[in-house]
């Protein structure tokens, strides 16, 4: 060697692994970024996922929110059985009429007949007079007014009730003084309201059905339609698969992160457009109560379209076919609403439902979404639902990783048999040409 040492290179086992770490890192994300593309390209291309992921959020809650907008009912038509042909009952009709929420539009001579005209729907209550209605206040005795209203609809039934309730209470009032013997106006106002009060309506001035309603339907909108997209597309690459896997066979569909980041990452994107568009827009349109902070609105927001994506994610393993996901999801979407508790007290549901309706991050959701949007909550008020939302992150996160796990042993299982397959025939090809050739 002529005196001088001579050294062997060995390579060093750290730095390998470190650039073996690296490479499949950019590997991973550059398939994550292929399978992210694919899916933001399916989801403008593909008709289905089109209208319930795009155009559905757009004009469905606009929809919705106009039918809404007219928020309380007014000049309720209302059927008059006077019995009694005193000024007593004149008066009272009068004042009932004379409200913006009623009208007295017909009389009848019975009750047969008013109930006539309810079932055919010209009026939607009948006010009752009896024929001993004046007597009985001559006399200082309690008398009696029927009020009979169409129980289907909610709002005239609550404006039926409540005028005849309130004039009821008018002529009360009026009746207190004139036995009363009070010497002012003063006295007259202490005899018929000892206690002073104000009624003030909170977290809903306009003290209407759309009000207290649609913000809670917009929340569940957002829910239901990704649970439509994602599911159509799963139904899509289950028909286009030959074995109807939901994992294409592709070297880009090599790890389970990937697949599901790459596909969250899509249906994140579009929906956070979709959710600023439904929070921040719709309610500003129709001039709902919309007091909620951006910081606290954001907060809540990105653990909710996560959960309702992972959530879908995880569902659409049961997809086979496109039809499928809206036999699936489209009828559940009034029992998830009556599990939130916005339309049907907690506290009259059975424990079994309520357990049932916390797996649903509509729940939480829509809860957490009215008490910051009409009551002006934080976070901090919000502490039970912002916890369930990060806690359905997670736990649907890891749900989905388990499909898609499947989902790819599936696929290269099928892919091997489909080699071994082709390896049998090709070998039977063989020998049949050997004897061929020997013959």
């Amino acid at each position: 060697m002529n005196g001088q040492q001579s050294y062997e290179k060995h390579p060093d086992p750290q730095s390998n692994r470190k650039h073996g770490l690296g490479a499949t890192i950019k590997e991973g994300l550059s398939d994550m970024c292929y399978i992210w593309a694919k899916e933001m390209r399916s989801a403008f291309t593909d008709e289905g996922v089109l209208i319930f992921c795009i155009l559905v959020p757009l004009f469905y809650p606009l929809l919705y929110s106009w039918i809404y907008n007219n928020e309380v009912v007014h000049e309720v038509p209302v059927a008059i059985v006077d019995m009694s042909h005193s000024q007593e009952s004149r008066r009272f009709i009068q004042k009932f009429d004379a409200s913006p929420d009623t009208k007295a539009a017909w009389f009848c001579n019975n009750l047969e007949e008013a109930r006539d005209m309810v079932g055919k729907q010209q009026v939607h209550g009948v006010l009752y007079f009896p024929q001993d209605f004046a007597t009985n206040l001559g006399r200082h005795e309690q008398s009696h007014v029927g009020v009979y209203c169409d129980m289907s609809l909610m709002l005239t039934y609550k404006a039926i009730y409540q005028t005849a309730q309130a004039v009821a209470s008018d002529m009360n009032a009026d009746i207190q003084i004139a036995l009363s013997n009070n010497m002012t106006n003063r006295d007259d106002q202490i005899t018929t309201q000892p206690l002073a009060f104000d009624e003030v309506r909170i977290f809903n001035p306009t003290g209407g059905y759309g009000n207290a309603i649609i913000p809670g339907v917009l929340m569940l909108i957002l829910q239901q339609t990704l649970l439509l997209g994602i599911g159509l597309a799963a139904g899509t690459a289950r028909e286009n698969n030959r074995y109807k896997d939901l994992v294409p066979i592709s070297k880009h569909y090599n790890g389970i992160f990937r697949i599901v980041l790459g596909k969250a990452l899509c249906y994140f994107m579009v929906y956070a457009v979709m959710a600023a568009y439904i929070t921040l827009c719709v309610p500003r349109f129709f001039h709902y109560t919309s007091i909620e902070s951006s910081q606290t609105l954001l907060g809540l927001m990105v653990p909710y379209v996560l959960a309702c994506i992972f959530f879908g994610m995880s569902l659409s393993c049961l997809v086979r076919y496109r039809e499928n996901v809206i036999l699936l999801v489209v009828f559940t979407s009034v029992p998830m609403l009556f599990m939130t508790g916005i339309s049907w007290p907690l506290s009259n549901m059975p424990g079994i439902w309520q357990g049932v309706a916390m797996l649903f991050p509509s729940t939480w959701g829509v809860r957490g979404f009215l008490q910051t949007s009409s009551m002006g909550g934080t976070l901090g008020d919000i502490t039970t639902e912002y916890q369930a939302l990060w806690i359905q992150v997670v736990v649907y996160f890891f749900l989905t990783c388990l499909v898609y796990r499947y989902q790819i042993v599936s696929t290269r299982e099928h892919a091997l048999e489909r080699i071994r397959t082709l390896r049998d025939k090709a070998l039977q090809i063989k020998q049949q040409r050997k004897q061929t050739s020997k013959s």
